[in-house]
């Protein structure tokens, strides 16, 4: 058969364009097969990175078989998906969500997460004080607090905050029940007088009221305390406790009463309880009530408020209350003198009960045995009282406009962060029905199709964008599944952030859904996007497991979250999603609009009738055997076409008349890259401006970022427009007050290291921001006091026995409660054995010359100065565990045993911080006693410190090396992944670079918007990673896989790919904007402006300088063709193998056979079952040059072409090749051609062998140019063998080219060429 007869499709030589040879196969030859790719290689005629592709070919068989699985069993896959994804979604029924900052920041492993269980495990509690704060200002930051009308709005606000009750499990709650108070001495027997004592002693409330007279009416009680004989009421207000005592003591006498009150003066005279508030000054000296013992009663002159408040106050007991200057004044201004002049604030801090220390307190109460009293129950009355203590005084404000005409007051209890951080850690259901919803309208917007709803994908789309709302829950469900807490940041970002993302795979899967009619559509939109959907999920995922190893609970949680819902939207997107578009497929076969496709018929276009088309030209030579062949009317000259670019997608127009302009403007983000945007980005002066913006931003970037400041202000936590609000400013502004304790450990001889203990103690002195008493010193520590009181039993027992009231054998009547008591401590030996020995009374002393306590007895004398000094020991603050063995001292009392205390595993001793206004300060705090810590430690003596300072701002300690280090971590991960999913490591260099270079960017904004870095930004900076991750290695992808320079290369990347992520980021950032809703400073700040950052830093680096980089510096293509430089040579068709014994076509190098011959052959009587292989056929490439040409022309979606002969339809080529997406997808260029019916004239040998169906019969021929769907040149190889008995074979192939045109709703217009 002569080659140079047979028809043909013009090739790209002179002014004739095949659109096919542009269609991706050539241009994204790896991306859209990269089997096809392979051949190009192993035939010479390209060269490449054989490894990747083969690669990429695996994951494209795979993908393939994947999406014909899922497209046969759509409905099942579906309905699988669903029962697994509602099963997940049940678990978040049990998601944890952790609030508590230590449960937030504490690094696991880490020294604070050691010292808190330590402090757990001890005392059983990780809060060693609960306060309940009150700050008051003025107006006017100018005004001064320091007059008396100031503080008297103070103790109004005071006297009905602090009254309040609160209804709990049936039982009535006041500050009484829960307020920390000393202890007051206990008696042997049953006396009233200890029921008064503890009527009376009052609930420790530090206020600069309590320099004042008018600070006793805070004190109570709430009954007034009636004692016999004495016909006056007794509250604080009137109480002098010595004169008291005095008539008390003389009137039991009188009576002949026995009573201990030498304990009661005692316990009195040592914490220094005078006059009370009756010798202090009145801030109201013309107040009736105001006692005559006042120093200004009567006075007409005010109070100087400033002198007064100068050095601080005390308490009724003075010697244990001192209140510091700092604690109670802020914003404080001085004179010369150092006295106070002027003040902007006034703070008072209720001292409640912890959670465990309210439990110990009313366990064997009878208020709660009705209760099931549990520590739990404790806490919820805390937390009940101290609420209604702040809506107490916030109504107090509304009602007294005196008050809240002057002066602000702002109320906050140690509680109240953790309940705000609750409260955000929830989701807000509001903010995601909003983001989901407004997602859905955009993805419905952008992918409707007006001037062809067949083909649109609104419905399809918005079913994905609900399907990653649905994975997203189920991933979050998984991860409550598996145990993984939440907390703020996963309830706040993560649904946003793989909203969006999600999304992304969403707009890449619907871009190849809207590429061709093909009916096995889902194993190619898989085969083709498949790969980049899976790689760069795979990337981003990857980064944040890798990151999922940092150690602060919040970022880890994040990191698993994200990665886990990440695998989810995966799958979802992988498995489901293509189920879907396999139901849409049915949709759109049938014609039906997109929106109620069950609503609206069949959709059909009205024909339009137009002028007779050029006729289209095929390449036949006249002459030769085959002319008696071709049909009639065919002309073989060669018609130019008019060229075309064939990468811009565009609708034909028909013959350009003014009927076309009613259609809807159409506008693509493809056609925008590649016409407009990617040109212009390609211009030598663009590349040259954004490259030196880029660089000019960089620089500023890593300049602007060694300013970087750490902190997460805790201001930043609670809503903007809140009580709690205003009250962390002005605490923060003017007191910046913290209480901390420094801890002391087990495995330490505490008896034998007094000396290291008061040493260790001292060294706190020189700490910055510890308030010091009125001597500049530090307050006394437990052991100071505990050895206090040793030496006053000494003294006082070295008095009576010199003056013989005591002998080393016994006392006399006339000794004194306290040197009995000295005389029981100084003959114990220590041992338990022998626990008493007289001769030490002799011998030893219960502190010597040094200064330390007797070592071998010090458990011995711990016992009795817990239980006989409860006001030092309560004072102290320094609970002792295992607390200390009772003793109660009883003078009439023989046996000397005194119990021994077990050895101390825990003590602390309490300092107060002022001063520490923002992150920085705090930071050289905690370095300094942490160095104190290490310091001492290395002398023996474990020890920590405590407090919220420590738990709050430790994570800054270590923040930075940590988040370097999980940095690198993600980064080196995220470069071994990108090379192996690029096989790249150029390719993966560049994009690690340009994600660095993101970074920076990131660490400058956050410096120019004032955020400091924390834990929170840490975990966004770690997400904007694996985001920029995800834009760059999309882009690479299809730079790696397009044939071309790089210019080229980068063009056909951006327009592959510029509309998946446009659509992807403007979803993420409609969702991020959803959190600018919220009404927490905090999220707005770390959450909504910096994701927001993140997203325009990695927009304008992935589409603007990204591809400028790899325009210059971009790796070679994973497949260079030798043949043309901006195409593969054409790739040889898969050849057909007829079989006449069973009717079917086999493809000898396909993937699969297809059923049903489309012609009925005429079959011979085989001996032999063995057929000739095909393979030894030679293959002649110019006469496969024209194979399986396909041109889409508009609306190939109307009604399904009939089957006449061996046509299929628009399915028929993908029924018969393994890979229809390759050979049929249609290029986008379009040409006008129309042809007249032929007729047919088959070869008599042809008719011999072959008997072929008559076409039917066809109307009057009626051009539609418009209308014309498309021409198929399809050729059809029948192989036939003839047996001789001479044993030879004889092979006779015959070639039937088809030219079919189709017309919607008509016949088939066939053309019969047969050589």
């Amino acid at each position: 058969m002569d080659r140079d007869s047979l028809p043909r499709v013009p090739d790209t030589h002179g002014d004739v364009v095949d659109e096919k040879l542009f269609s991706d196969l050539y241009i994204r030859t790896s991306w859209v097969d990269a089997q096809v790719a392979l051949d190009q290689i192993d035939k010479g005629k390209a060269r490449g990175s054989r490894t990747a592709i083969y690669l990429r070919s695996v994951f494209q068989s795979h993908l393939e078989t994947l999406g014909s699985s899922v497209q046969k069993h759509a409905g099942k896959v579906l309905f699988v998906a669903i029962l697994v994804l509602s099963t997940f979604c049940v678990g978040l029924k049990s998601a944890q969500i952790h609030s508590k900052v230590h449960q937030l920041w504490i690094q696991e492993g880490g020294r604070l997460e050691a010292e808190l269980a330590y402090t757990q495990k001890t005392i059983g509690e990780d809060e060693s004080a609960t306060h309940q704060l009150l700050i008051q200002t003025t107006h006017d930051p100018n005004a001064s607090v320091l007059h008396p009308q100031a503080l008297l709005a103070h103790l109004d606000v005071l006297v009905k905050a602090t009254a309040v009750k609160v209804h709990l499990y049936d039982t009535e709650w006041g500050l009484r029940d829960m307020c920390n108070k000393p202890s007051a001495p206990s008696f042997e027997g049953t006396y009233y007088v200890e029921q008064i004592l503890r009527h009376l002693i009052p609930c420790s409330i530090i206020t600069p009221l309590d320099c004042f007279w008018e600070g006793s009416q805070l004190l109570g009680p709430e009954s007034a305390v009636v004692i016999p004989g004495i016909e006056q009421r007794l509250l604080w207000t009137t109480l002098n406790p010595s004169s008291v005592m005095q008539y008390m003591k003389q009137k039991l006498t009188e009576e002949k009463i026995s009573f201990d009150f030498e304990t009661v003066e005692q316990y009195m005279k040592r914490a220094a309880i005078g006059s009370g508030y009756m010798e202090k000054p009145c801030l109201n000296p013309q107040n009736p009530n105001c006692p005559n013992t006042a120093p200004n009663k009567n006075s007409s002159q005010p109070p100087d408020v400033g002198a007064i408040l100068s050095g601080g106050c005390y308490g009724y007991a003075a010697k244990y209350m001192h209140w510091p200057e700092e604690l109670i004044v802020g914003g404080a201004k001085r004179n010369r003198s150092g006295h106070l002049r002027k003040a902007q604030a006034l703070q008072t801090v209720v001292q409640l009960m912890t959670e465990k220390e309210m439990y110990d307190q009313w366990y064997d109460n009878y208020k709660v045995h009705h209760l099931g009293w549990t520590q739990e129950k404790a806490a919820e009355v805390l937390n009940a009282w101290q609420r209604n203590f702040s809506r107490e005084v916030e109504q107090l404000l509304r009602k007294q406009s005196r008050i809240s005409a002057n002066y602000d007051i702002y109320v906050f209890s140690s509680a109240a962060l953790d309940d705000i951080l609750a409260k955000f850690s929830h989701p807000s259901a509001l903010s995601i029905v909003i983001g989901v919803a407004v997602t859905v309208l955009y993805a419905f917007c952008t992918l409707l199709r007006w001037r062809d709803p067949v083909r649109g994908q609104s419905s399809v789309g918005v079913a994905g964008v609900l399907l990653m709302c649905f994975s997203t829950a189920a991933g979050l469900g998984l991860c409550a599944l598996l145990g993984i807490v939440f907390n703020a940041a996963s309830t706040q970002v993560v649904p946003f952030l793989a909203l969006g993302l999600g999304v992304d795979h969403i707009f890449m899967l619907t871009a190849a859904y809207a590429e061709s009619n093909r009916r096995e559509q889902t194993k190619l939109i898989l085969k083709k996007v498949g790969p980049s959907i899976l790689f760069g999920a795979c990337s981003t995922a990857g980064s944040f497991f890798a990151a999922a190893f940092i150690p602060v609970p919040a970022l880890k949680v994040f990191c698993l979250q994200a990665a886990i819902v990440m695998c989810s939207n995966l799958a979802a997107a992988l498995l489901v999603f293509p189920a879907m578009i396999s139901l849409d497929l049915r949709r759109r076969t049938a014609g039906r609009a997109d929106i109620f496709c069950c609503c609206f018929p069949v959709w059909k276009e009205q024909p339009k009738v137009a002028p007779p088309p050029p006729v289209l030209a095929l390449n036949n030579n006249n002459g030769g055997r085959g002319a008696r062949h071709h049909p009639k009317g065919c002309n073989n000259n060669r018609v130019p076409l008019p060229a075309q670019n064939p990468l811009l997608e565009q609708r034909s127009q028909a013959g350009g008349q003014a009927g076309s302009s009613h259609s809807l403007a159409s506008f693509s983000l493809a056609n925008f890259a590649f016409e407009h945007y990617t040109p212009f980005l390609m211009r030598s002066w663009v590349k040259f401006l954004a490259v030196m913006g880029f660089l000019a931003a960089l620089i500023s970037s890593l300049y602007a970022s060694t300013r970087l400041q750490d902190g997460l202000d805790i201001i930043d936590l609670v809503p903007k427009s809140s009580n709690e609000h205003k009250f962390l400013d002005a605490q923060t502004r003017l007191f910046g007050f913290y209480s901390m304790y420094a801890v002391t450990q087990g495995n330490f001889e505490y008896p034998t290291q007094q000396q290291l203990l008061r040493d260790y103690h001292d060294a706190f002195v020189r700490v910055p921001h510890v308030i010091k008493n009125d001597n500049g010193g530090l307050p006394d520590f437990w052991l100071l006091l505990f050895r206090e009181w040793l030496t006053n039993l000494q003294k006082t027992f070295d008095e009576e026995i010199r003056d013989g009231r005591l002998t080393k054998e016994c006392w006399f009547p006339n000794a004194s409660s306290d040197a009995i008591l000295a005389y029981k401590l100084i003959v114990q030996t220590g041992h338990v054995d022998n626990p008493v020995d007289k001769d030490l009374v002799v011998t030893s002393r219960l502190v010597n010359s040094d200064g330390i306590i007797n070592p071998k007895a010090f458990y011995n004398y711990l016992s009795a100065w817990a239980t006989n000094d409860v006001f030092a020991y309560g004072a102290s603050q320094g609970k002792l565990y295992p607390e200390p063995r009772q003793y109660f001292h009883q003078p009439t009392e023989y046996d000397l045993k005194i119990p021994k205390s077990l050895p101390l595993v825990y003590a602390q001793m309490p300092f107060y911080l002022h001063g520490l206004t923002d992150t920085s300060q705090i930071k050289t705090l905690i370095g300094h006693i942490r160095d104190l810590s290490v310091k001492f430690e290395g002398f023996g003596l474990p020890n920590y410190p405590s407090g919220i300072p420590f738990i709050f701002w430790e994570q800054y300690m270590t923040l930075r090396s940590s988040l370097a280090m999980i940095l690198a971590c993600v980064f080196l991960a995220a470069l071994v992944l990108v090379s192996l999913l690029l096989l790249s490591v150029w390719a993966a260099f560049l994009v690690i670079l340009s994600v660095l270079a993101s970074l920076a960017q990131i660490f400058g904004a956050m410096t120019l918007l004032g955020i400091k870095l924390s834990a929170i930004p840490a975990v966004i900076l770690i997400l904007s990673v694996g985001m920029m991750l995800c834009f760059n290695v999309l882009i690479s992808l299809g730079f790696m896989t397009s044939v071309g320079n790089r210019q080229r290369r980068v063009q056909l990347s951006m327009q592959m790919s510029l509309g998946p992520l446009v659509h992807g980021m403007l979803t993420s950032g409609v969702a991020v904007f959803m959190l600018s809703t919220s009404p927490f400073e905090f999220v707005i700040r770390h959450f909504c402006w910096l994701l927001l950052v993140v997203l325009c830093v990695g927009a304008c680096n992935s589409l603007v300088v990204f591809p400028i980089l790899l325009s210059m510096l971009g790796p070679e293509a994973e497949l260079v063709p030798l043949e043309h430089p901006d195409r593969i040579s054409t790739p040889s068709p898969l050849p057909v193998r007829s079989s006449k014994r069973s009717g079917k076509s086999y493809v000898v190098q396909g993937s699969r056979s297809s059923r049903g011959s489309c012609k009925s052959h005429h079959h011979h009587n085989y001996k032999d079952v063995n057929d000739p292989s095909l393979t030894t056929i030679t293959e002649e490439p110019q006469s496969w040059k024209s194979s399986n040409s396909s041109i889409q022309m508009p609306n190939d979606w109307n009604a399904p072409l009939p089957n006449y002969g061996g046509y299929h339809g628009a399915g028929g080529v993908g029924a018969r090749d393994s890979r229809p997406a390759s050979y049929a997808a249609p290029p986008p260029a379009y040409h006008k051609a129309a042809a007249q019916h032929p007729h047919s004239h088959p070869h008599p040998q042809q008719q011999q062998h072959q008997h072929q169906q008559p076409p039917p019969p066809f109307p009057a021929a009626t051009v539609y140019p418009p209308e014309l769907q498309s021409i198929v040149v399809q050729p059809e190889v029948t192989v036939e063998t003839t047996h001789s008995d001479s044993n030879t074979t004889k092979v006779t192939a015959t070639a039937n080219i088809k030219v079919e045109l189709v017309t919607p709703g008509r016949a088939v217009r066939s053309y019969n060429f047969a050589s």
